[in-house]
């Protein structure tokens, strides 16, 4: 107990420097891949991609990214085993940080599209099975969340593949494509208003001091979205028709008008992901505050401080706009080719299987969830769509960084441990 009484200052300081570089890295790598089909398809740019992030990954994190943040948390560590020793717990999440976001700072630089959920969850169990045993990891949990890196992408790429096809259906099958896309774009706008706002409301504003009912909730996104609706449909009336373009799905007036819808999916996937992943950087640095502020007393259930989050927030804010363009580029146009309406597909499912996911408190992986979605788009133009290659270096980016993630945890545990111990 002394040890954590003797240095619960420095404790805090290391935890929220680290805890920000660990948010750095997620708005450097993670980020960049939510926002890469919205810039790979042309529908914004990279400024406005920036602008969006920053507001939405910010509400995202604060406003409804209190859930997650406790599986991170609690679930993969036995907290009975480190009753007394608690200063072990604070040494493994100040390693697991620091592991985790050394290792995004090195992919973002090879410009690598990797899963921060993965870097940390490597690196918690990394530093439990070195510190504690393979008795202290809640395998089940552990299992549960690697369950959720393969249903997240084929999820998202099933419902992927389904829009798109719904797309080409209703719209661009149509005798007058633009008419057509005139008429389904704001219902499609309506979904994303909907699916965001209802996740919100049933699971994130509870540390804000609102807890509305199921149908209270329900009746509110409906609103909200028919709302985002009735801006989208003023947005559009801007769109004129254009000539036929050498792709063969018709108009370029088509495609502006889903450049109108881009810029709602690409705010909802924003918002999605700083929801879902601000818990990789703020849930580790909230048990070190929990662990300090309570004397060395493990609690698996306190709550996470408003400012963690926004801490959290404003460190993923920060890695976007310093280095998150790297990524983008290889997310963007590296997989598929991509229109506005590929990209909007794509962006809208991975976005509704990340508020889900957020909404049960899974943390599934951003990054695996909008590949997936990416090639349900691409498979739903056949095989010869998909740049099998750029696939593969993805899908080798995602093994390293699990045992990459535990090694560098250990190497930081132990240094902590002779640091302090």
């Amino acid at each position: 107990m002394s040890i954590i009484a003797q240095h619960g200052d420095t404790f805090i300081i290391l935890a929220c420097l680290f805890g920000f570089f660990m948010a750095w890295g997620v708005g450097a790598n993670d980020v960049a891949n939510a926002m890469g089909t919205s810039v790979g398809s042309r529908a914004i740019t990279i400024k406005q991609a920036i602008v969006i992030a920053v507001i939405f990954e910010f509400l995202g994190a604060w406003l409804a990214g209190g859930e997650v943040t406790q599986t991170i948390r609690k679930g993969i560590i036995d907290p009975a085993m480190l009753e007394n020793d608690p200063q072990l717990l604070v040494y493994g999440m100040l390693a697991s940080l620091l592991a985790a976001a050394t290792w995004l700072l090195i992919a973002s630089m090879k410009g690598w599209p990797v899963s921060t959920t993965h870097s940390i969850v490597g690196a918690i169990v990394g530093f439990a099975l070195a510190g504690l045993g393979m008795e202290a990891i809640g395998w089940a949990k552990v299992g549960q969340i690697a369950a959720s890196w393969v249903v997240s992408p084929l999820l998202a790429g099933t419902i992927a593949f389904t829009l798109f096809k719904s797309v080409q259906h209703l719209i661009f099958e149509a005798r007058d494509p633009f008419a057509a896309a005139k008429r389904y774009v704001p219902f499609y706008i309506l979904l994303v208003g909907f699916a965001v706002a209802m996740v919100t409301l049933t699971k994130g504003l509870k540390h804000v001091g609102l807890d509305l009912g199921f149908g209270a909730s329900l009746l509110v996104s409906i609103l909200f979205g028919v709302g985002v609706m009735l801006l989208g449909v003023q947005m559009e009336k801007r769109v004129k028709a254009g000539s036929r373009q050498a792709d063969h799905f018709g108009f370029t007036g088509v495609e502006r008008v889903f450049g109108v819808l881009m810029l709602f999916t690409a705010c909802a996937m924003a918002f999605a992901h700083g929801s879902n992943d601000v818990a990789n950087a703020v849930g580790p640095l909230a048990a070190v505050i929990s662990v300090v502020y309570s004397d060395g007393v493990i609690d698996a259930t306190a709550l996470v401080p408003w400012w963690v989050l926004v801490l959290g927030g404003g460190g993923i804010v920060v890695g976007l706009v310093t280095y998150g363009h790297k990524v983008i580029a290889t997310v963007g146009t590296g997989i598929t080719e991509l229109t506005p309406s590929r990209g909007f597909a794509a962006t809208l499912a991975a976005a509704v299987t990340v508020v889900l996911a957020s909404g049960t408190g899974l943390p599934i992986s951003t990054t695996h969830t909008l590949v997936g979605a990416v090639l349900g788009v691409g498979l739903a133009r056949g095989m010869a769509a998909l740049n099998l290659r750029v696939i593969g270096t993805i899908a080798m980016s995602w093994l390293i960084t699990l045992p990459a993630g535990a090694a560098l945890s250990i190497s930081f545990f132990f240094m902590f441990k002779g640091m302090f111990g």
